[in-house]
């Protein structure tokens, strides 16, 4: 049984070595001609630049919380939360460099057909997919055989909890600022470009295109890595931080039997990423840009994953709890797994049925540009809120199937389960996350998939191919939207579960700093009434701050490029030889999203310190309204942004009069507000609930 981490460990190493394998397949690819290359270049060297400049802001504040961390802790929980931090930002970097590499590579491709083309996206997005998954995994691997297994630390699970901390500080800096960019690009390359300029998306006439392009890659790839890096590792955290805080307050014969229960998660995510290897193998692309086809192609290696993972889960739970009389029914703690997984893939598939082009919620918003931009919004909005609800009541259900299958493998820990300090239910749920994440490896893949789809197309456009090759890339950029949407719902999913666990962790750590005083969660209580008031409010000053931030950010965007289009002679009309100042848009984006990070960023991490400080029950009460409506806003702005982008795109394709008709510019309008949304907002809401709890937990101790 001991055995668990080191299996764990090897099997990321495993999945870093397919992300080796994967980067040099893609570059034995030709990224194509001259001007393909320069255009790769370009876009490399401003994501590049980009992420430099990101990374040295976001090292300050992170020295900060470093040094608060070995005050209050210990120093050496200030070297794991260092290493979480460091391996998030790799990964981010990692992703970003060879999703810039293969969009030159798959517009190439692309001129042989989707089968061709597809799988050199795939591989592609999979050298994230597999960096992220393997890099959190190996990092906390050794985190936990170092410090818990080696050095039996005092506090060594807390020490645990830091690394997770890591993790969340650069993926919540990342998603907003990446997010910040991507947007203020796309914004103004959509508004001033497809609306006022009249030419078509990806113009190399248009100034902000290249931006646009490196906004893909630092938002829609670095951003995503580091939230999914941060998720995976925080879902593994959850249910062993759950049971260590419980065993501290244990008398139970269980507790002499609980190490099963700390390696559980970590069996679940050996499995999982063995599954995840086997299923990259399996995916390839078919002659048809027809994107049933398209689809079925992409996710044949998750399906895959997922059905191994379902198997495995099953053996691990009897090998684990099988042969100790402490568990009643070990299949019990499998039903919680495999439910998160189900439940993970059905936020996903929710998501697709809402944002994609097959169904009738985009082609109801398609249809509702006829009347104008005003009704195009309106219906946007109500997709999103509708999805909401089927979202929280799948939510619901897994944390109900969690819950039961818990309770079936054991009662508690601390004898009865009126005063547990940890019941078999709770830690069902915990593990439940787990079990949406479980394969992150191929999930990340065919969600990085999406922006070097998105880039070939820029780059076939910019490149003036011939129409058949950005025919290929437009349908496989078009697949990558619904790919997004479908792992937001598993991240979104995966951090509501997740938050839940960390937030009952916080709970008995503060009843281990105070016996006999547990956190109140009276809502009669006015410090909790008062806290839970804060935590309702909270994601929505959070949305507002970030849409805002796009909102400044692209105004200056869009002002350089009717600039540009003014004061450059012949730029508009596309003369030989006049080219846009490309660089200019690209240090507007930068400039903008560095400095609109800072407030947004911090507030996850300084809310949670100042008030816990204050009152650690105005705190929980906090956390838990937090926790409702961020998932609630999270769902809702993630699935609104995609419709109205896939109905755009729907449009495009010839429904409702096609591109340049007024109904086209209705539906860029309505994607306009979608995308801050989507790819800002919406996103960085699940890093903002699960950042305030780690925080809380991190700094349980000093708050008492």
């Amino acid at each position: 049984m001991e055995i668990v981490p080191y299996l764990a460990l090897a099997s990321a190493l495993a999945g870093l070595g397919l992300a080796g394998y994967f980067f040099g397949l893609v570059k034995k690819e030709s990224p194509g001609d001259e001007r393909m290359v320069f255009l790769m270049t370009e876009i490399q060297n401003g994501a590049k630049a980009f992420l430099k400049q990101e990374y040295t802001w976001v090292s300050a504040f992170a020295l900060v919380m470093l040094v608060l961390i070995a005050i209050v802790i210990t120093p050496l929980a200030s070297i794991a939360y260092l290493l979480g931090a460091v391996l998030s930002a790799l990964a981010g970097y990692i992703g970003m460099t060879v999703a810039t590499m293969a969009n030159a590579r798959t517009t190439e491709a692309a001129k042989q057909g989707p089968a061709k083309a597809l799988p050199v996206a795939f591989r592609g997005g999979a050298v994230m997919g597999f960096a992220v998954a393997g890099l959190a995994l190996a990092g906390l691997m050794l985190v936990y055989i170092v410090f818990v297994t080696i050095m039996e630390h005092e506090k060594a699970f807390e020490i645990v909890t830091a690394y997770g901390l890591g993790a969340s500080t650069i993926a919540l800096f990342s998603r907003v600022g990446g997010g910040i960019y991507t947007k203020a690009a796309d914004v103004g390359a959509d508004l001033v470009g497809k609306v006022e300029a009249g030419i078509p998306e990806d113009d190399p006439r248009n100034p902000a295109t290249i931006a646009d392009n490196v906004g893909d890659n630092v938002g829609d790839v670095a951003g995503m890595g580091a939230d999914l890096f941060e998720s995976y590792a925080g879902s593994i955290i959850a249910p062993i931080s759950l049971v260590a805080f419980a065993l501290a307050l244990s008398a139970d014969d269980l507790a002499d039997n609980a190490t099963s229960l700390l390696m559980f998660p970590m069996a679940i995510a050996f499995v999982g990423m063995i599954a995840s290897i086997i299923g990259s193998f399996l995916v390839k692309g078919g002659d048809s840009t027809d994107s049933k086809a398209l689809s079925k192609a992409l996710h044949m290696g998750t399906n895959v994953a997922m059905a191994i993972t379902i198997v495995a889960t099953i053996g691990i739970a009897f090998w684990l709890f099988g042969g100790d009389d402490s568990f009643d029914a070990p299949i019990g703690l499998a039903i919680s797994v495999i439910g998160g997984l189900i439940i993970g893939w059905a936020l996903g598939k929710t998501a697709e049925y809402y944002t994609s082009d097959h169904f009738a919620p985009v082609k109801k918003i398609a249809a509702q540009t006829e009347t104008g931009p005003a009704t195009t919004i309106l219906s946007g909005i109500s997709a999103g809120m509708v999805s909401v609800a089927a979202s929280v009541v799948l939510v619901l259900i897994g944390i109900g199937i969690a819950f039961w299958g818990g309770e079936m493998a054991f009662e508690s820990i601390a004898g009865t389960s009126e005063n547990a300090a940890l019941t078999g239910g709770i830690y069902g749920i915990a593990v439940a996350a787990i079990g949406m994440l479980a394969t992150t490896g191929v999930v990340v893949s065919v969600d990085a998939y999406g922006p070097i789809a998105d880039n070939a197309g820029g780059i076939a456009e910019m490149a003036e191919l011939d129409p058949s090759v950005r025919e290929v890339t437009d349908a496989l950029d078009s697949l990558g939207n619904t790919t997004a949407a479908i792992a937001k719902g598993f991240a979104v999913g995966s951090a509501a579960l997740t938050a839940l666990a960390l937030f009952k962790s916080f709970e008995l750590a503060i009843l281990k700093e105070r016996p006999g005083n547990p956190l109140s969660l009276d809502i009669g209580d006015v410090d909790v009434f008062i806290g839970l008031f804060l935590g309702a409010a909270l994601p929505f000053l959070f949305a507002a701050l970030t849409i805002d931030a796009v909102g400044r950010a692209a105004y200056e965007m869009i002002e350089e490029v009717r600039r540009q289009f003014r004061e450059i002679p012949g730029l508009r009309e596309g003369k030989p030889g006049v080219n846009p100042d490309s660089a200019r848009c690209v240090a507007i984006s930068t400039k903008a999203s560095l400095k609109e990070m800072i407030i947004p960023g911090a507030l996850a991490v300084v809310v949670p310190l100042v008030v816990g400080f204050i009152d650690v029950d105005t705190l929980g009460g906090l956390l838990a309204g937090s926790l409702v409506t961020g998932f609630a806003l999270a769902i809702f702005m993630s699935n609104a942004g995609g419709a109205w982008d896939n109905a755009k795109k729907y449009i495009e394709a010839g429904a409702h009069g096609g591109k340049g008709s007024d109904n086209h510019k209705a539906a860029v309008v309505g994607d306009t507000v979608g995308d801050p949304f989507k790819d800002t907002s919406g996103p960085a809401m699940n890093i903002l609930l699960k950042v305030m709890t780690i925080v809380s937990l991190v700094f349980a101790s000093a708050f008492v």
